[in-house]
């Protein structure tokens, strides 16, 4: 059985201290159909502000977490890829990322103006399940799922690599911000950040 679950360890103990399963949001969804593009969680990438985490997924979507003690919470849900999500990483900026997807696509986001005023419905276990209302539950279209506002999350900047993107990181190289983008080939691509 494969889950579809993020979770905050105690590493002192061992154990994780709070778990969200990433699944049980869509099998609502798709109850009476087949789950075909599942939310397995590709990678994870830590803000600056240390207390909200990024996570990209199968299903295409980005989800920001905020750490809230010793639990975690879903604030924003939005999708910019076409296909999985295989990296995220945060910049230095504490609320811009970018990702990178099996689409090939290399996107910048700012989700600034999103964390914070957020708190949508998450399903969360914490030695139990909780249940989830159904009011969050609808409308994703293919290049963004809107907010509470109604408000599309829109990448600030979009690089067409052409290839899935294996690994992603970011470097000031002579005072310019770049992305490195890696794929299946032995190079690393490089390309220009431009302010907004």
């Amino acid at each position: 059985m494969i889950l579809y679950e993020v979770m905050m360890w105690n590493l002192q103990k061992a154990r994780p201290l709070w778990i969200v399963d990433l699944q049980e949001e869509e099998s609502d969804e798709h109850a009476t159909g087949q789950l075909f593009n599942p939310p397995l969680a590709h990678s994870l990438s830590v803000s600056t502000c240390g207390n909200v985490f990024g996570c990209g997924a199968e299903d295409g979507k980005i989800r920001i977490f905020r750490v809230t003690g010793a639990k975690f919470e879903q604030e924003v849900l939005f999708k910019g890829h076409s296909l999985a999500v295989s990296q995220v990483f945060f910049l230095p900026e504490a609320y811009r990322l970018i990702t990178g997807g099996n689409d090939g696509k290399v996107l910048l986001w700012d989700v600034s103006n999103e964390v914070g005023k957020l708190r949508s419905p998450v399903k969360s276990i914490h030695r139990r399940r909780a249940r989830m209302p159904n009011t969050t539950k609808k409308a994703d279209k293919m290049n963004t799922e809107l907010t509470n506002e109604h408000v599309p999350i829109l990448p600030k900047l979009t690089i067409e690599h052409g290839e899935k993107v294996n690994w992603i990181s970011y470097a000031e190289i002579k005072s310019s911000r770049r992305v490195l983008v890696a794929d299946q080939s032995s190079s690393i691509s490089i390309y220009p950040i431009a302010e907004p």
